[in-house]
């Protein structure tokens, strides 16, 4: 892997890439048979493309690290990639192609299918990959090491360690945070790990292995535990006309990767990441349709009821005269510890 030269990366992101194609609003599944048209369609890098390319058009330089092929669907992703001004850490492979996922959206939520197979375990593509403050990582056995090794240095690890195809739901799996600063599971996961009945119970207590845990719930927003700062935040959804749910976990802690680089209480982070990623599914297309940080503002002037105006006052001050937010060190709040504090009831 050759990281381009230019501005020196924020953020590093690394797992698996995809080729995305997107189709939205779909009036069901199709069946036998049938097709079905859909003008609300879109297509760009997926997997941990998403995190990338939503941090990297809210202003943070952003290096992605993953393996692709020398197919012309790598070539095709590359280049849109380059496009998003992301640096391309990319290890290129003679002999694999680039998965593709069709995802098709339907009664408010998709389903997927990919074809291809799965790149190689993290631990060789993360070996020579820059030193960062903050790192998104789709989790595996392999980069724990590497894990423990970047914590030590001050990088602030973000975790996912997706679905259980098996749905065995085995705590032990979870042993793979250890050294993670974040774990940013959906709700379905959250509770299926941790034997939880809701979210916050959830949260709480995966917020004993990792200092922060955040449980997305979709349309009803977020839950954030925060166990070494002892503080706990529940966000509510901004409220959009829904299209597409293709990549909004992975644009929600792709924002909320970013916003670690900002000086905003946990609530402002969780809230910025919650509006990036609303804004994102009321547009067909994954991460393509992330929007940028000069979009937000004039995004919730057009759409007032989406939420109190009140509640994003905090963005209003970060972004005026075109100020950006992403200048503080990941190290600008109270450091955390790899063992978090359990919060009281």
């Amino acid at each position: 892997m050759t990281v381009a030269s230019g501005p020196t990366p924020r953020l590093l992101t690394a797992g698996q890439l995809f080729l995305d194609l997107v189709f939205a609003e779909l009036a069901t599944a199709p069946r036998l048979g049938e097709e079905h048209w859909t003008p609300a369609f879109g297509w760009g890098p997926g997997g941990i493309a998403n995190y990338a390319i939503a941090a990297a058009r809210l202003g943070v330089t952003t290096v992605l690290c993953a393996d692709a092929g020398t197919d012309a669907f790598s070539r095709l992703v590359r280049d849109r990639l380059r496009d998003e001004s992301i640096v391309d850490g990319i290890h290129a492979h003679a002999d694999w192609s680039l998965p593709v996922t069709a995802a098709m959206n339907y009664d408010g939520d998709r389903a997927l299918v990919t074809g291809g197979r799965p790149a190689a375990p993290l631990a060789a593509l993360l070996r020579e990959a820059p030193v960062t403050p903050v790192a998104a990582l789709h989790l595996d056995e392999s980069v724990s090491p590497w894990v423990r090794e970047r914590a030590a240095m001050g990088t602030r690890v973000f975790a996912d360690i997706g679905w259980d195809a098996d749905e065995r739901w085995d705590a032990s799996a979870l042993d793979v945070l250890e050294g993670c600063h974040a774990f940013l599971p959906n709700e379905a996961e959250a509770c299926a790990y941790t034997r939880a009945t809701d979210a916050r119970t959830a949260a709480r207590a995966l917020a004993e292995r990792v200092p922060l845990a955040v449980v997305t719930r979709g349309g009803q927003g977020a839950i954030a535990v925060d166990s070494a700062a002892g503080d706990e935040v529940e966000i509510d959804a901004v409220t959009i006309d829904f299209v597409d749910a293709t990549g909004a976990g992975d644009v929600f802690g792709g924002a909320l990767a970013a916003a670690e680089l900002t000086a905003w209480s946990l609530r402002e982070r969780v809230e910025f990441a919650t509006l990036v990623a609303a804004i994102t599914v009321s547009r067909p297309g994954g991460a393509a349709a992330a929007p940028r940080l000069d979009e937000l503002l004039p995004w919730l002037d057009a759409h007032p009821a989406a939420a109190d105006p009140a509640r994003f006052a905090f963005l209003r001050a970060a972004l005026h005269d075109g100020a950006t937010p992403f200048t503080a060190p990941a190290e600008s709040r109270t450091a955390s510890s790899s063992r978090p504090t359990r919060i009281k009831e």
